[in-house]
């Protein structure tokens, strides 16, 4: 019998000061069996960066030809592909080739860093592609976050992101490598 997703309900309210973006959100989320709270959080995150009107969580780590969050246009092509982790070459020129903008989030530390050095050559073509790294000082505090019913807030500003619920308070910080 194969497991199923575990559904996750968030309350978000968004204030991106970089982009004067506020908004609030009603999310829900279906994190796969093989996926730990750590990477469901970083989509959220991933999300909050890129919000605009009809991004949706795909099918993610159930299925290969989607990412994990998109936005797809009224004529059913793909205007935003965000993906996340340090995927090979293929994945990104497959991204690239299929989407008007890619967005790729890394949360791995060093090892995103090392990624990075060993592709940035390869991907330089890809002007509609942009990556950013984030900075997490402390996983756990990230993971204690993640609850099938949340009521977050989100504020990011330059180049960290306030994350909070009602009794906790987080910064998670980022920096694009390539815009």
């Amino acid at each position: 019998m194969a497991l199923k997703s575990t559904i996750h309900k968030v309350r978000l309210s968004l204030a991106n000061m970089n982009l004067h973006h506020y908004e609030d959100f009603a999310l829900t989320i279906a994190k796969h069996p093989s996926e730990n709270d750590l990477r469901m959080m970083i989509r959220l995150l991933a999300y909050c960066l890129s919000a605009q009107e009809d991004l949706q969580f795909t099918k993610g780590l159930s299925s290969d030809s989607e990412p994990d969050i998109w936005k797809i246009g009224y004529d059913g092509s793909i205007e935003h592909w965000i993906e996340l982790g340090i995927p090979d070459e293929r994945r990104i020129r497959q991204a690239c080739s299929k989407a008007q903008r890619v967005s790729l989030y890394t949360y791995h530390g060093q090892q995103a860093q090392q990624w990075f050095k060993s592709i940035e050559n390869k991907i330089q073509r890809f002007s509609h592609l942009t990556i950013t790294h984030f900075i997490i000082s402390n996983e756990d505090q990230l993971i204690a976050l993640a609850d099938k019913g949340m009521n977050l807030t989100v504020t990011i500003e330059d180049e960290e992101i306030w994350i909070s619920n009602e009794s906790e308070r987080l910064c998670v910080e980022f920096k694009k490598v390539k815009s």
